[in-house]
């Protein structure tokens, strides 16, 4: 069996030509400058002058937007999140049936976001990266850019409220400001790269304290601005003299930690590591433990040292190929387009899609999030050609016989939604 090396890598789509453009929108500085200097190590500051849409972020997501989400959309929990003085205000108090037909009580009801808003509550849209279409697109394009899953958030803050105390998250963010003006105080890390294990609440007192001494950084931001944080760094944000609406883009980085859990649930294959303790151990005793301890090292160390990097990587894709969704597709379209396909109709690969191809003599394996399509071996060709391409003709894939075998090929890839009409 061999691998047939995809044009983006191993299991990585080719990165879009929009992916470059939607990271410059967060970023004043290059890509090559911002992986060196500030990835995962320092916060940087754009101001909307040095960003290159002079429109801001409204595109993405306006308050007349959000109004929508908040009214018409039939938004549930928990995609909105409501918080005050601090905490979170229980979804019951502003949930509830939609009336004839949708009495289902986990939806958002209006007027009791307006009353909490009113008295002073943020609002938190979760899962905008799922929601609303031109986040959507903004966050595959994104995270093609950054190779990273990504989680679009918006939070909605009235004039001079602050929706949560000094804290830090778990992984990195870029905050857009989109409408209004908030000021960010920001402090250095009390834990440096923390893991998702291990949350702020569990360092209260050092968060406090860090955040009683002087800021790395105290800014306001306005419309048009962006904010870049590592994991780790403190931060708190006050809405100013009118109502604050930004986007907060959580990027869900796998770490090195991950390799580690990866590499002990591959290290219950050693026996010796499988041992049980001897009979009567007493493991409150570390003299008693001493001699175990330094067996099951030495074990540990030598099936470390035969690790195989393909198993590693075979459980890192099963655990990050998931958390990246590939572009939407259109049911109704893509049905349409299988009736009507021909040699001359156009088709190109799903946006996003997450690939692997493998082949044999007789037959040949694409790998998705989900599943494994199995097609002859004569059609690898074919979805080389496809799967590095941005579309062709039908009538054009390589490798195959006659155009009725590329038909049968082209209806079996767009049925699979691998393939999307053009």
């Amino acid at each position: 069996m061999t691998i047939i090396d995809p044009p983006g890598g191993y299991g990585r789509p080719a990165v879009p030509s929009a992916a470059p453009r939607a990271l410059a929108r967060c970023v004043s500085v290059e890509p090559a400058k911002f992986a060196a200097a500030h990835w995962g190590r320092a916060p940087l500051l754009s101001r909307a002058a040095e960003l290159p849409n002079a429109a801001g972020f409204t595109d993405l997501l306006s308050p007349d937007d959000a109004d929508e989400l908040l009214s018409r959309r039939g938004l549930r929990t928990p995609f909105l999140r409501v918080a005050r003085d601090g905490q979170l205000v229980p979804a019951a108090r502003f949930t509830g049936g939609g009336g004839a037909g949708a009495e289902i009580s986990d939806q958002v009801l209006d007027e009791r976001v307006l009353e909490l808003y009113a008295g002073g509550a943020t609002l938190v849209l979760q899962g905008l990266h799922r929601l609303w279409p031109a986040l959507v697109d903004f966050a595959r394009d994104l995270g093609a850019a950054l190779t990273q899953p990504l989680q679009v958030n918006a939070y909605l803050t009235p004039p001079g409220s602050q929706g949560f105390a000094t804290h830090y998250d778990t992984h990195d963010v870029f905050v857009l400001q989109v409408d209004g003006r908030k000021r960010w105080r920001i402090h250095p890390p009390v834990l440096t790269d923390p893991l998702e294990r291990q949350p702020w609440g569990g360092r209260a007192d050092e968060v406090s304290a860090t955040a009683d001494g002087p800021a790395a950084l105290d800014v306001v931001l306005e419309p048009g601005d962006a904010l870049y944080l590592p994991r780790g760094w403190l931060h708190s944000a006050q809405a100013q003299e009118s109502r604050s609406l930004h986007l907060t883009v959580g990027i869900r980085a796998l770490t090195r930690y991950a390799l580690v859990e990866e590499l002990l649930a591959l290290a219950a294959e050693d026996p010796r590591l499988r041992a049980g303790l001897p009979f009567g151990t007493d493991v409150a005793d570390p003299d008693a433990i001493e001699p175990e301890l330094t067996e099951t090292v030495e074990a540990l160390r030598d099936w470390l040292l035969r690790a195989d990097p393909a198993a590693v990587s075979a459980r890192l894709r099963d655990r990050a190929w998931p958390a990246a969704r590939p572009a939407p597709i259109r049911p109704l379209a893509q049905a349409a387009a299988l009736d009507g396909l021909t040699a001359d109709s156009r088709i190109a690969p799903r946006g996003g899609l997450r690939w692997q191809l493998t082949a044999d003599a007789d037959r040949v394996a694409l790998r998705l999030v989900d599943r494994t399509v199995t097609l002859p071996a004569q059609c690898a060709a074919a979805l080389r050609a496809l799967l590095g391409s941005t579309g062709l003709r039908v009538g054009d894939l390589p490798g195959l016989d006659d155009d009725a075998d590329r038909l049968v090929l082209a209806r079996r890839l767009l049925r699979e939604a691998v393939a999307v009409p053009l």
